[in-house]
């Protein structure tokens, strides 16, 4: 069984950010609260398009301050996909 989308943004985020999973919370923004920086973002992106097998474009990567604004927009683009 899959883990859910929040439990993988988690993974994601962790690995790339080196974060506890503890601070990877909703409202946490990647920037202010888990210390990303540009090139960390990139990699962010490109975990969660390897990680749910999804396109990010610039537009959208650049709207997703949180850790809840990422899980909403994966969980969208999942839906829309069926």
């Amino acid at each position: 069984m899959p883990a859910d989308t929040a439990e993988r943004v988690t993974k994601v985020v962790v690995q790339v950010l080196k974060v506890k999973p503890a601070q990877v919370v909703p409202k946490a923004r990647f920037a202010t609260d888990l210390g990303a920086e540009s090139l960390d973002s990139v990699r962010l992106v490109a975990g969660f398009d390897e990680e749910f097998e999804i396109e990010m474009d610039e537009e959208a990567a650049l709207a997703i301050k949180t850790v809840g604004d990422a899980i909403m927009f994966i969980d969208k683009h999942r839906e829309r996909r069926g």
